[in-house]
């Protein structure tokens, strides 16, 4: 007698299995087979209840018997891959075997196909082949896609004090961040252009999730009526032209790096689901009653005062506490000496090569200029002077004109304000 391999592995996230079958016995006997082995299940004794408990809440994997009170598998099986316009991965099941029904079960996108009776260990075994393939295929994708986008690994460049002390930081929070537990909240502050974006994708880098997803949510960019879909993904007609389920930007991070940029332009009904999301690491999909996992690293991010914002109302309370667990302050930089110099030269090497401009030479009264001008817009803005210098110079020697920085700025914060007696608008 030849018996399973039991050396099986369970899989990250609970998967969901979706049994399809009218025979009320053999689908209990299935549901609680696959459940002690890890996966979450659902009975469907027709072919509407199935639509109806997949619309609902989903499924990673249909068990799909071929004959049912109300019609054909391979109906529904093409309705899956049409109207409903899913992805899920399916194992069709019958009694009769016939091979044309298995030939077109497999056409229609079918992982497999079995022939009853079942053994349930060998059902276990092809359960786990289809849902760890679909994984691999699903990291294949986001391996792709990202080699095709990816900037390369980010650096911090610089050697001042503050510089220092800000990669040491980054090291240790990184190593929490990087364990089998759940992860710390990290909150990044700083003013507009410090870099708060390149603190993450190093947290992320320096951690135990660099081969995971890092999924960069601005949330100051999304569109104030779809932004609750977008964070936690919905299914088909949880509202007008959801016309297919989609998974949101936390549940597509996985098991890697949520940055949530600009966190205090979320709107507060929203804040008060994230805080949910955050307590309980798990979310539903808008339209939807079932409970997804998130086993996500969520890292925060904004440039305004925090705590004028909790007073003020626009940041709940015990979201910010919730955040504030680890706090990471990036210095302007004015305040980062000679790096100026440092990154003014790093950019400038990046934009000669992407525009196949000469070596660059930053001429002392261009350093002397560099150095001496306050920068309000951070590093964003000195990556944007040297571009636009590089490229009206030619590359070569970078001269004091050539970066026509604005004059002296008042200690104040504004500058000298223009004479405005006797102008019209034209």
């Amino acid at each position: 007698m030849k018996h399973p391999d039991t050396s099986r592995v369970a899989p990250l996230q609970l998967a969901r299995v979706l049994v399809v079958e009218d025979e009320a016995l053999f689908a209990r006997v299935v549901a609680r087979r696959l459940e002690k082995a890890g996966y979450a299940c659902q009975i469907a004794p027709t072919l509407r209840a199935a639509e109806a408990a997949y619309l609902d809440a989903g499924a990673d994997l249909l068990l799909l018997d071929m004959r049912l009170p109300d019609g054909s598998g391979l109906d529904f099986l093409q309705r899956l891959r049409g109207t409903l316009g899913a992805s899920v991965a399916v194992i069709a099941m019958s009694a009769y075997g016939e091979l044309e029904d298995a030939v077109t079960a497999m056409k229609l996108g079918a992982s497999d196909y079995l022939k009853k009776p079942i053994d349930l260990d060998e059902l276990l075994l092809n359960v786990d082949k289809v849902l760890a393939q679909q994984q691999l295929a699903r990291q294949l994708e986001y391996s792709r896609v990202r080699a095709s986008t990816s900037a390369g690994p980010v650096t911090l460049v610089g050697d001042c004090l503050a510089t220092q002390t800000l990669r040491t930081q980054i090291k240790r929070i990184a190593a929490l961040g990087g364990g089998d537990g759940e992860p710390p909240t990290v909150l990044v502050v700083g003013e507009t252009g410090t870099g708060k974006d390149v603190a993450a994708r190093l947290l992320h880098q320096l951690s135990g999730r660099a081969e995971r997803p890092f999924v960069h949510v601005d949330c100051a960019a999304l569109p104030k009526d779809l932004i609750e879909a977008e964070l936690f993904g919905h299914v088909k007609g949880a509202f007008t032209n959801a016309t297919a389920e989609r998974t949101g930007l936390i549940e597509a991070a996985e098991d890697g790096v949520v940055f949530l940029d600009e966190i205090g332009e979320l709107p507060l009904e929203l804040q008060a689901k994230l805080l949910a999301v955050l307590e309980r690491r798990s979310l539903r999909r808008v339209g939807s009653s079932q409970e997804r996992r998130s086993h996500a690293w969520f890292i925060a991010a904004t440039n305004r005062d925090v705590e004028s914002m909790v007073a003020a109302g626009s940041l709940r309370a015990d979201l910010y506490y919730r955040l504030n667990v680890l706090t990471l302050r990036l210095p302007p930089l004015r305040e980062r000496g000679e790096d100026i110099l440092l990154l003014a030269e790093h950019f400038g090497r990046q934009i000669a090569r992407r525009y196949g401009l000469a070596e660059l030479v930053i001429e002392p009264s261009a350093a002397a200029a560099l150095r001496r001008y306050t920068w309000p817009g951070n590093i964003r803005e000195l990556k944007h002077v040297m571009e636009r210098a590089l490229l009206l110079a030619g590359g070569g020697a970078l001269t004091e004109s050539a970066l026509m920085l604005p004059g002296p700025i008042k200690a104040s914060g504004g500058r000298e304000p223009l004479a405005l007696d006797g102008l019209t608008l034209d």
